[in-house]
């Protein structure tokens, strides 16, 4: 089997070393220093992918979890209670429960036929196309006494957005997108309420949508962060990064018993590019409802420009040759 060096310690990188190392081929990871998220919010249905793809069906069993989602978006809204099913993780936390412990880990023999960049840095030349301009900020907070820790909060205001997820009966984390964390919290109804006190922000961080091209070229792929970076009001990211996991070992996979190797590749990057323009249809919701001052308007049109550059590359009538079955890569008959 063919050897892959796996750039990154994240959980794309991880994904992509459990399946490959499972399904025999020689893998090396290749530690990347990053900085860690120090809350992630995993749903239902992410949980339940990352369960199948590491076959740990108790994982996070006991981890806190999330039955309620407020939301009070767009001038002048009310604040809704909506049922949800979330539980939530530091990421140092997640990614120790899932390292990989490969059968193959050590040193490899010769030069590798892979490598998948699951970080920074990327092969030359990539270009990195950003759509927006939004940093947010994470603030670790108390919660009030009347606050309900099984409850998540995000609240739209005129010049950016704040979310609150607590990760005990007594903490939580404040992310703060748009202006300054204190600028947010002195505008908002909703969130404030919810807070005893605040810290200085102990992180920031790009938040508007970006990706990578190209994506891949014979020899590697691109995965997970390293490849796109979605904007956190989705919440999808960690489950994404596991989807495009399983597509690049499936790649690999594929060209490896095929040999198909200019199809595959391009129906990965084509794959990609799809995801997130569907990431920026849902994230261009968001944005025409949250606001309308010039704030909002100038994000949304960053959207726009990204839906537009994935069309440009999709071309309109684009059909993928290719669908995964089981973890396998299937030529559409």
């Amino acid at each position: 089997m063919p050897q892959v060096v796996i750039r990154g310690d994240g959980v794309a990188a991880y994904c992509c070393a459990h399946l490959l190392d499972r399904a025999g081929f020689s893998v090396q990871l290749v530690a990347v220093d990053r900085p860690r998220l120090p809350v992630i919010m995993l749903s239902g249905h992410a949980l339940t992918l990352i369960r199948d793809v590491f076959e740990r069906p108790d994982l996070f069993e006991n981890a806190p979890r999330i039955q309620k989602r407020i939301v009070a978006w767009g001038p002048g809204s009310q604040p809704a209670s909506l049922d949800h099913s979330a539980v939530v993780v530091g990421e140092e936390q997640l990614l120790a429960e899932l390292r990989p412990a490969l059968t193959q880990r050590d040193r490899l023999s010769g030069e590798a036929a892979w490598t998948i960049y699951a970080s920074r840095p990327l092969p030359f030349p990539v270009t990195e196309h950003r759509f927006g301009s939004r940093i947010a900020s994470a603030v670790p907070v108390a919660l009030s006494a009347d606050a309900d820790p099984r409850a998540c909060l995000i609240e739209s205001l005129d010049h950016g957005w704040l979310f609150l997820i607590s990760n005990s009966p007594t903490t939580a984390w404040l992310l703060a997108v748009g202006d300054s964390a204190r600028s947010l919290l002195d505008q908002s109804r909703v969130v404030s309420g919810q807070i005893g006190a605040a810290d200085p922000p102990a992180a920031e961080f790009p938040a508007y949508p970006r990706i990578i091209s190209a994506l891949c070229a014979p020899g590697w792929l691109a995965c997970g962060t390293a490849a796109m970076a979605f904007d956190p009001i989705c919440g999808d990211g960690t489950a994404r990064a596991v989807r495009e996991a399983i597509l690049a070992a499936a790649v690999i996979r594929s060209v490896a018993k095929h040999g198909n190797r200019a199809d595959v590749l391009s129906h990965y990057e084509a794959r990609l590019i799809a995801g997130f323009q569907r990431h920026l249809a849902h994230s261009r919701e968001f944005y025409r409802s949250g606001g309308d001052s010039p704030w909002w308007r100038e994000e949304l049109d960053g959207i726009e420009r990204g839906f537009q550059w994935c069309e440009s590359r999709l071309g309109g009538d684009f059909n993928f040759r290719y669908q995964l079955r089981d973890f396998e890569l299937e030529a559409v008959k």
